[in-house]
């Protein structure tokens, strides 16, 4: 069972829910926020909007400065001297995580294992002196909404990873925070729940409308959660744009290469077309312009669902199988000759080509990436 096709009084209860946190959503805006821990700058100056109700996914590898930028938009790091954070209108930059009505979810999810699943969830509330009625009621509702009313009174160590994830959902929404921050939610799960949990926590934040940032290195979802990525690589942003931006204009190699697969085509530019060793591909008109003028040596870009097998006769670049692999719904071929590098292409999963077949290899000119 999924979200989206939970009970209607679940639903019915989820909507109230996300009209308050929509109602309460603010933008986030970050102006120059660097970090250095001991004389090392681990985060060079980041400007960063955020607007009301997004969901803004933090994407890139390890020591990267996603983690820092979370921490900093939570309240557990101060900013370098001149760095600034808003919420809306306030300025928030010196005030402690407890004073900027925030929730936030953890990578290890810090559930306190001597409470129930419902003491978990309305933790919060009773930290805040809210009346006994009030709270029960508003975790009844976060309960239906995350499907745990059967395991309300049961303690933590009894449920299965996913009911843990959503407990740890449902804690920091009971708050009714502004913000929304996800540090790595679904990094310890098994891969299939991981796949499936991801699908429920998009439909969920689409519902509630609350201005959310997610941190991961996962680039499926960031693919599926984000409205909008920041990629970053060594404590800097390399690019923000929408998950197709991202992905099919890609800013420069370190994006490309991060996220998703890609291939490279060196070789000379005669005209408007690139020679390389199995062949020759047209350049992108607005890229032959731009280098009518510059040196001849050049290379392209590409991803292996933008090429398709064709007869070498007529193709645009030969080579030969070196090696196939079986994933499913596709097989992942490594051809090589065609370009200097090895090329990776994906074809439909029923395909079998032996080691050494001679094959073609065409791609359509617009699916051609020029990075610099």
């Amino acid at each position: 069972m999924t979200l989206a096709s939970a009970s209607s009084s679940a639903f019915s209860t989820a909507s109230s829910s996300a009209s308050a946190s929509r109602a309460a959503s603010v933008p986030i805006t970050l102006t120059q926020c660097a970090k250095t821990f001991r004389g090392s700058r681990v985060l060079e100056p980041v400007d960063l909007r955020i607007e009301a109700g997004e969901t803004l996914v933090l994407l890139g590898p390890s020591g990267c400065g996603k983690t820092t930028t979370l921490r900093m938009i939570a309240g557990l790091e101060t900013p370098d001297a001149g760095g600034r954070i808003a919420f809306g209108d306030d300025d928030v930059t010196a005030l402690p995580i407890e004073k900027r009505q925030v929730g936030m979810v953890f990578q290890s999810y810090a559930l306190f294992p001597n409470l129930t699943v419902r003491g978990n969830i309305g933790y919060g509330l009773k930290i805040r002196r809210m009346p006994a009625d009030t709270a029960r009621q508003r975790v009844d509702e976060l309960l239906a909404m995350m499907r745990l009313t059967a395991h309300a009174d049961k303690p933590i160590d009894q449920l299965s990873g996913g009911q843990r994830q959503r407990v740890a959902l449902a804690r920091a929404l009971a708050v009714q925070p502004r913000v929304l921050l996800l540090d790595e939610p679904l990094t310890a799960l098994d891969a299939r729940l991981r796949d499936a949990l991801r699908s429920e926590m998009n439909a969920l934040l689409r519902e509630l409308g609350i201005t959310t940032i997610y941190v991961t290195h996962d680039q499926a979802e960031a693919m599926e959660l984000g409205d909008r990525i920041v990629v970053m690589s060594a404590g800097r942003i390399e690019q923000i744009g929408s998950p197709r931006d991202i992905y099919y204009r890609p800013a420069n190699r370190a994006v490309a290469q991060f996220v998703g697969t890609i291939n490279r085509v060196a070789g000379e530019r005669r005209g408007s077309m690139l020679t390389t060793t199995g062949g020759a591909v047209p350049l992108p008109a607005a890229q032959a312009n731009a280098l009518a003028e510059r040196d001849a040596k050049h290379e392209i870009f590409f991803r292996p669902e933008d090429a398709f097998l064709a007869d070498p006769a007529h193709a645009q670049l030969r080579g030969c199988i070196e090696s196939s692999a079986f994933l499913g719904e596709r097989t992942r071929l490594t051809i090589s000759g065609a370009a200097p590098d090895a090329l990776l292409i994906d074809v439909a999963g029923r395909v079998e080509l032996a080691r050494g077949t001679p094959v073609g290899i065409s791609i359509g000119q617009d699916a051609l990436i020029a990075l610099s």
